[in-house]
């Protein structure tokens, strides 16, 4: 697939490959490249996964594989977790009373 100059675009980076990650971490995560995603819109035109060269929106050059065109924005912060509102409440209690 084409994609045309200026397209908006994701792309990923690999920062470490599993040589040359530090020593002192786990095992699992020694085996696996350090990468990073970034966003920001196409300097060339370019073909999905392969490489490309992109313009962030704060005027960094980054290079990378091309993985998705008009991004969307996907935010989580998790499942719920009962003991974190519990914590909240106790936190709010102890600053302003039971009120």
């Amino acid at each position: 697939m084409l994609v045309e100059k200026s397209k908006f675009v994701r792309i990923r980076k690999y920062l470490l490959l599993p040589n040359e990650r530090a020593k002192n971490i786990p095992l699992e995560t020694s085996k696996v490249p350090m990468k990073m995603w970034v966003k920001g819109r196409l300097n060339h035109e370019g073909e999905l996964f392969e490489d490309v060269e992109i313009t962030t929106v704060s005027g960094r050059i980054e290079k990378g594989t091309l993985k998705e065109v008009e991004p969307k924005y996907k935010h989580s912060y998790g499942d719920y977790v009962e003991e974190l509102q519990r914590m909240r409440e106790i936190i709010l209690s102890e600053m302003w009373g039971e009120e």
